[in-house]
């Protein structure tokens, strides 16, 4: 039984180390529809995401601010994730998904000239990971409706660190450690 339950507010003692098993394994697929709990789930992840947005928020609970958060992350071995960003516009766009796999993508490859980070990894880490520009992605809505969903820039490298997660993929191992800058 998870502790996760209606209303709870998820804090970083909530996230599992980095060096956690969870982490490092293809998390199992959720039978569907979503059970209740699945969507409990989901709304708790989804609420640390706009509060570790908040500034007044993030500060007062010490949370770190993230775009993106994956079930593993929390200890929960369900192939789900939650994913909230601003466009160029100002525009808030929020994603709760389940069983999500990629169905296509562009061969242009970008990354993000700073570098990714990870609510998982408390650690500065060197160089910039390659992603797709584009991505068009097949899931399931927390009320177990099949989407196809297309996302690029910022937005498709979000999309494709979650589902990293998802498959046990650390963002660091995609990190060209010959050519960590890309150049």
């Amino acid at each position: 039984m998870t502790h996760y339950r209606k209303n709870f507010m998820i804090k970083m003692k909530n996230f599992v180390p980095e060096s956690h098993p969870l982490l490092h394994q293809q998390l199992k697929e959720l039978p569907l529809p979503p059970s209740t709990q699945d969507r409990i789930e989901l709304e708790c992840m989804m609420q640390y995401l706009r509060n570790s947005q908040d500034p007044d928020i993030a500060k007062k609970y010490n949370l770190r601010p993230g775009s993106g958060l994956s079930a593993n992350q929390i200890g929960l071995n369900k192939r789900m994730f939650v994913a909230r960003y601003e466009d160029e516009k100002q525009t808030a766009h929020e994603y709760k998904l389940i069983n999500p796999k990629i169905i296509s993508h562009t061969a242009h490859i970008i990354f993000l000239p700073e570098g990714e980070g990870c609510l998982s990894v408390n650690r500065t880490v060197y160089g910039r990971v390659p992603r797709f520009e584009k991505i068009k992605i097949k899931a399931i809505d927390e009320n177990g409706k099949s989407l196809v969903l297309s996302f690029k820039g910022y937005s498709s490298i979000l999309i494709q660190h979650e589902i990293d997660h998802m498959n046990g993929i650390m963002f660091y191992e995609r990190i060209d450690q010959n050519n960590p800058l890309l150049d």
